[in-house]
């Protein structure tokens, strides 16, 4: 599945110097996609960027057909209203072939077969966190249809990658990622996405119950949110976009975020990218940094979690361990991994500083010429002035924006009460000449979130007292949810590596 020619506008010939007609000039070189991913701050949607790959043909029809048979987990959740999320811990599971779901999905819900329990009007279902080696592990050939590479990272492909087929209604719940950044590749169908910038997690009601290494499940169905239940999240800022297909959309680190399909059938492609090197050295410094350390405060979550809630009930892990987890849960595994995450922790700080004398003197030319002036940079991050930094790479990244790569804005409509409608945005509006107004750019920092005060998690547990007398006892999960709040855990981490830092 080899792609066929390809061009860039930066790369492309001159009309009449050898065009090979019908050749699509892509609007970003690899170099300067890879350039706005490692230096955006705020989602965006990359258009015309994959028009050429073979992936944009791989349909769910398609698919069944590659797939010969091959049985599929499909998640089945309920098409209902209420303020609760549809954890993965609560839904239904079913083994079946995509012929088999494209035949229930077509209103024909069967007598017999892997659907017959499942009404098709009450139910959704989603094929979701399909890994392509697992997936398609006896034909690699397919890898070579999804071309991460266009967006600068070479020989990143369909192995690197992860997909999704769903039906109207499937969605995943509200929640951040650890690690990294992600690109997501719309092929089939539509899907609307909820985003919240970094900032806000203390309004979104951070949990680690369902436990799902490296996911931070917020309490709220921010479609439907209890607002008596949790009034903090009227403060979220809500950024909203209907991803079509052929469109690229990105996902900066730490933002949290809600998908549900809206069309019949939806086929998405998504790839995690690893933080790795940029022109934009000191932001890159900050991220990698902080992925160790998120590291470390992972390992520490899931010790407490494994630890407390396997000493509630030793036998039912199914009722706060995400099926996803499949790694044993062990509390001498879980030291293992901690003392993994802190090593390399530290094996960064001792090879940072030699790396990062390399990389400025790769990178000086290049940050002079963007008007980034190193010395002033470090006298500026020792300073606190971290919002002049923002304010740079706001100017820079804003600069690009335009039908090629669309911002995603500020939702303007209000929240929605408990039984209000789900809001409409297509990411069609642009950020202003000011940059002022809803297109907004945001720090992914933590320390922005940890600047906000310490009522802010006391008002946080301290909404979940309203609830009736019959509710009140303290349970494992209330405990779990103060003692992991990531502003608790990042304090833990760092405590922690300061401890170790005696032997360093």
């Amino acid at each position: 599945m080899a792609a066929g020619p390809r061009a860039t506008a930066d790369t492309a010939p001159a009309a009449g110097a050898g065009e090979v007609e019908g050749e699509h000039i892509k609007p970003f070189t690899p170099e300067k996609a890879k350039e706005i991913i490692m230096s955006l701050q705020q989602p965006a949607i990359f258009c015309n960027m994959a028009v050429d790959w073979p992936a944009q043909h791989w349909t769910a029809e398609h698919l069944s057909e590659v797939l010969h048979g091959k049985q599929i987990r499909f998640r089945m959740g309920m098409k209902r209203t209420d303020t609760v999320p549809q954890f993965e811990t609560t839904c239904g599971y079913v083994e079946a072939t995509l012929e088999e779901f494209l035949t229930w999905n077509c209103d024909r819900s069967p007598l017999s077969g892997p659907f017959r329990d499942y009404d098709h009007s009450k139910f959704w279902a989603y094929a979701d966190y399909k890994y392509f080696v697992s997936l398609f592990d006896d034909k690699t050939d397919i890898f070579e249809g999804v071309i991460w590479s266009d967006f600068g990272f070479p020989g990143r492909n369909g192995r690197e990658s992860t997909l999704w087929i769903g039906s109207m209604g499937a969605h995943t719940p509200c929640h951040l990622d650890s690690y990294g950044c992600n690109l997501v590749f719309q092929v089939q169908g539509r899907k609307r996405w909820h985003l919240f910038p970094p900032e806000d997690t203390p309004f979104l009601y951070p949990t680690r119950i369902p436990y799902e290494e490296s996911s931070v499940f917020s309490k709220i169905n921010v479609v439907n949110p209890d607002l008596k239940r949790f009034p903090r999240f009227c403060k979220a800022r809500r950024h909203m976009v209907t991803l079509n297909p052929g469109q690229v959309l990105f996902v900066p680190r730490h933002w949290w975020h809600y998908v549900e399909s809206i069309d019949p059938v939806t086929v998405s492609i998504n790839s995690w990218i690893e933080l790795v090197y940029s022109w934009a050295f000191y932001l890159f410094l900050a991220a990698m940094e902080e992925d160790h350390q998120a590291r470390v405060e992972e390992a520490i979550t899931r010790i407490l979690v494994c630890a407390l809630k396997t000493a509630e009930d030793p036998h039912n892990t199914r009722a706060w361990l995400n099926p996803t987890e499949v790694e044993e849960t062990s509390h001498e595994v879980n030291c293992r991994y901690l003392n993994r995450a802190v090593s390399a922790l530290f094996d960064y700080y001792r090879t940072s500083k030699v790396v990062e004398i390399q990389a400025l003197r790769t990178n000086r030319e290049h940050m002079k010429k963007e008007g980034l002036n190193v010395h002033n940079h470090m006298e500026m991050e020792q300073t606190g002035g971290q919002d002049l930094s923002v304010g740079v790479v706001k100017q820079e990244a804003a600069s690009l924006f335009g039908p090629d790569l669309v911002p995603v804005i500020l939702t303007s409509e209000e929240l929605p009460s408990k039984t209000g409608s789900i809001f409409e945005g297509d990411g069609k509006d642009f950020v202003g000449e000011d940059g002022e107004h809803s297109g907004k750019l945001h720090c992914t920092k933590r320390q922005r979130m940890m600047s906000k005060s310490e009522d802010a998690i006391v008002e946080q547990n301290a909404s979940n007292s309203n609830m009736a007398p019959s509710q009140t006892l303290i349970s494992t999960d209330d405990l779990l949810d103060c003692l992991l709040n990531p502003q608790v855990t990042r304090i833990v981490a760092q405590l922690l590596i300061q401890g170790r830092s005696l032997w360093f």
